[in-house]
């Protein structure tokens, strides 16, 4: 069996967190992700080393700050993760 069509198992919270960047195009803020949404970095961190989400770093002007954002996507291993 080739490795990428092995479906990955994902706990509820991991599923939870995927279900949420799923429905966002842009991406999810990772600080909202972490503070209103509650999940924890160890979630996270395991999306992202599973390669069922991404990250990149957004630089926004805020007012006249500019700050650089970071954001999480889910991939496409991602979404068959939550298909099954």
């Amino acid at each position: 069996m080739v490795a990428s069509s092995i479906k990955r198992r994902v706990s509820a919270e991991q599923r939870r967190a995927l279900l949420l960047l799923a429905s966002s195009r842009e991406g999810v803020n990772e600080e909202l992700l972490l503070r209103a949404h509650r999940f924890s970095r160890v979630v996270l961190s395991s999306l992202v080393r599973r390669r069922l989400a991404s990250i990149g770093r957004v630089v926004m002007k805020a007012g006249d700050k500019t700050v650089e954002v970071i954001r999480m996507r889910i991939t496409s291993a991602g979404r068959g993760a939550i298909e099954e």
